[in-house]
């Protein structure tokens, strides 16, 4: 995968920092969205349903990957220079497969793990595939590490995130493997709905002489946030405590 030198805080561009501006503050001012919060209407519809649902559940997992910041900013990571609608089918399938294995697997299996620390390491991913973009690793190590296999192994702790959360609601056992099934189908039509969308911005971005001039810039708007949300979580971790 292409990546870019780091290069000197002079590459922070003036027009980049207002955006980057609004967006962290966005995201602080939605620390549901940010901790994998389920929202109350449907917190409530999870809580009291019984018996296979499977229409409702494809439409709460694909809300939930359409409104989640972390999951959309590593995916926006993944494909940032990824050109061949091949090679972004690659990748979105492994952080897809990795990410439905472990939602399955954490719920069917009651595997509990503080939603603190899975969210903190969510934002870790975040930062790690900025630096991975800005061509850190082969700077500081002389070693790039194996980006499909990154991807996979951060689509598995993605899905721990949402199954962590899930498990602290009494969800009924009838129908459960049927609901988990179609509520993992929605994630993954949200996911291909946002990933769409992305691209279609991304392609209209790439056609322009700004890219290349602001591709650093973007990068590290997209660690800072990742920074922001471990932050977020670790400070709940804390507080928790």
């Amino acid at each position: 995968m292409q990546s870019l030198p780091l290069r000197g805080h002079g590459a922070l561009r003036r027009p980049f920092l207002l955006p980057l501006l609004a967006f962290v503050l966005l995201l602080i001012g939605m620390p549901e969205a940010l901790a994998h919060g389920v929202p109350e209407g449907d917190k409530g519809f999870i809580q009291e349903s019984s018996g296979v649902l499977l229409m409702p559940f494809v439409y709460m997992g694909a809300k939930h990957m359409i409104t989640g910041y972390d999951h959309l900013l590593f995916l926006f990571g993944v494909i940032f220079f990824l050109y061949r609608l091949k090679d972004v089918g690659l990748y979105v399938t492994l952080f897809a497969l990795g990410h439905s294995i472990t939602l399955l697997f954490g719920v069917l299996s009651n595997i509990s793990i503080s939603p603190y620390v899975i969210d903190a390491i969510i934002g870790f991913s975040v930062v790690y595939k900025a630096l991975d973009n800005l061509g850190a690793f082969q700077r500081w190590f002389g070693y790039q590490p194996d980006t499909r296999a990154a991807t996979l192994i951060f689509g598995l702790l993605h899905g721990f995130g949402l199954a962590t959360k899930i498990q602290e609601f009494e969800i009924s056992p009838d129908g459960l493997i049927a609901n988990l099934i179609a509520f993992n189908v929605g994630v993954e039509i949200g996911q291909l709905l946002a990933l769409g969308t992305i691209l279609i911005l991304m392609g209209y971005w790439r056609r322009t002489a700004s890219f290349w001039r602001h591709a650093y810039t973007a990068n590290v708007a997209m660690m800072s946030a990742g920074f922001l949300l471990m932050g977020y979580q670790l400070t709940g971790l804390i507080v928790s405590q």
